[in-house]
């Protein structure tokens, strides 16, 4: 083949890929695209500007534009001083419920889908069965229930309300299964055996370095889910106990234009409500951040068998 060949050929493929029929589908990927990213970027850039005006600048000033670093000051120092300093103590509450049940899910989730995967004892597909009906069913659904047990052991009210309830997670305990199922291999482990090792120094020293990345997913997932919950510590933990998901629907309830009949002698204005929004968010997003290497390396892992 000559090179007027490779031109001719290189010159047909390139009037293929400018067909119309080609182009069409490029231009609705495209726009679908762009539909998509308005729908998602353009709440979340309000809401980052949001804090930096007034109320009044808020409903009369473009959505885009830009207050003054002095009203967001303001607006931070307003949210603050809100019940002498509640919101601090949310997050602190936040963090007590949702770092204590990721180390209860971790010492529990890791060792359970390893045995799943890894070892042969009776009831064990019962047990994977169970775990995945019980995934099936919605978290609310399971409050009263919940409610009703920790009510008989006088629990209601204490910490251990909330974290006890948070650390049942059993799709950490599939997606365990699944990874020691398709990323580890039994010759390795077997390999330690043959070597002496029992088989909690397997697990402790050949499986669990390999399961980094799951290990991370699974506590991310189960801090997202966490952190974000509201329903469960509405009803397990009331007032100063509250978690920061709870706390902002306190906040919402203090804003008259959500809440016409309030008659708080505190009232909270949007721009306050929405600085408080990005303050709950922002611990979930750190911990995005700076786990993002482990969580696609966790998320593709089980993609091929060895």
């Amino acid at each position: 083949m000559n090179a007027t060949d490779l031109a001719t050929r290189a010159r047909s493929a390139k009037r293929a890929d400018l067909s119309p029929a080609r182009w069409i589908g490029r231009a609705l990927v495209v726009v679908i695209l762009a539909v998509f990213v308005l729908f998602f970027a353009v709440p979340i850039v309000w809401l980052l500007l949001a804090p930096t005006k007034t109320a009044r600048q808020l409903l009369l000033d473009g959505p885009f534009a830009f207050g003054s670093f002095g009203t967001l000051v303001s607006n931070w120092t307003e949210l603050m001083q809100f019940q002498n300093g509640v919101v601090w103590a949310w997050i602190g509450n936040s963090v007590l419920y949702t770092g204590a049940a990721l180390v209860l899910t971790l010492v529990v989730t890791i060792p359970a889908g390893y045995a799943l995967a890894m070892t042969e004892f009776r009831m064990r597909k019962s047990l994977l069965v169970i775990t995945l009906v019980v995934m099936l069913i919605p978290s609310t659904a399971l409050v009263l229930p919940i409610f009703l047990e920790m009510s008989a052991l006088r629990l209601v009210g204490n910490p251990l309300a909330v974290i006890l309830p948070f650390s049942f997670f059993p799709f950490g305990v599939y997606l365990t299964y699944i990874y020691f199922s398709t990323s580890v291999s039994r010759d390795l482990l077997d390999a330690a055996r043959i070597d002496g090792a029992g088989e909690w120094r397997v697990f402790a020293r050949v499986a669990m370095p390999l399961a980094t990345p799951v290990i991370a997913l699974v506590g991310f997932f189960n801090v997202v889910g966490n952190w974000n919950n509201y329903f469960l510590p509405f009803v397990m933990a009331p007032g100063r106990k509250s978690p920061v998901q709870v706390g902002l629907a306190e906040l919402l309830s203090n804003v008259p234009l959500f809440n016409p009949t309030s008659s708080a002698s505190i009232t909270i204005s949007l721009p306050v409500l929405a600085l408080a929004t990005l303050v709950s968010v922002g611990p979930v997003l750190i911990i995005f951040l700076f786990s993002q290497r482990f969580l696609v390396t966790g998320m593709t892992a089980g993609g091929t068998k060895e």
